[in-house]
């Protein structure tokens, strides 16, 4: 049985669009299953002064890989964040919408920081919160939910110019624990 030409060329058309739009809708940063303690760096408010302490440790248990950021926040000596940070591959699509995680935790508010090729001092970032619970969860936090760190910033991130993704705990002294399965752009 032969198609018609353009029935086939219609059909081909609406495949490559339905493989570009789910392409362009998700753009995955990591899954933790190797090779992520090359790419993420922890860092502490230490290099500033302050006197938080903890670390990250890349884990698999029951066959979900994860990295699990923990410590002591503290806001002494003008401190109070740790961090892990990676660092982006140019992202290619004006489309992204936001941030997607997949995270569990001890019950705390935590922060997704967004660096950009406009944030070209140590102290400026987008930063968005999130809360974690003891169970897997997905969240999605969309680029315009993100706060600047300061006026000098567009208000909104744009998805083409951001160069690094950060899981923070920040701003008061807490004991830190969040694990992320996943993470990536919507």
């Amino acid at each position: 049985m032969m198609r018609a030409p353009g029935l086939l060329i219609a059909t081909a058309i609406m495949f490559l669009s339905s493989i570009g739009a789910s392409m362009s809708q998700s753009m995955l940063i990591d899954d933790f299953q190797s090779n992520s303690d090359q790419r993420w760096r922890f860092f502490a408010d230490t290099v500033m002064g302050g006197v938080s302490s903890g670390n990250v440790e890349f884990e698999t248990k029951d066959g979900v890989s994860f990295a699990r950021l923990t410590g002591d926040v503290r806001t002494a000596n003008n401190g109070g964040f740790i961090q892990i940070r990676h660092e982006v591959e140019s992202v290619h699509s004006k489309d992204i919408q936001g941030v997607r995680l997949v995270v569990r935790g001890n019950n705390q508010t935590y922060f997704v920081h967004l660096r950009t090729s406009w944030t070209v001092l140590p102290w400026q970032y987008y930063q968005a919160q999130y809360d974690v619970s003891s169970n897997w969860q997905e969240v999605r936090i969309p680029l315009s939910s993100f706060e600047r760190s300061g006026k000098l910033l567009k208000k909104v991130p744009a998805a083409t110019s951001i160069k690094s993704v950060a899981i923070v705990a920040f701003g008061r002294d807490h004991a830190a624990d969040v694990e992320v399965r996943e993470i990536g752009f919507y």
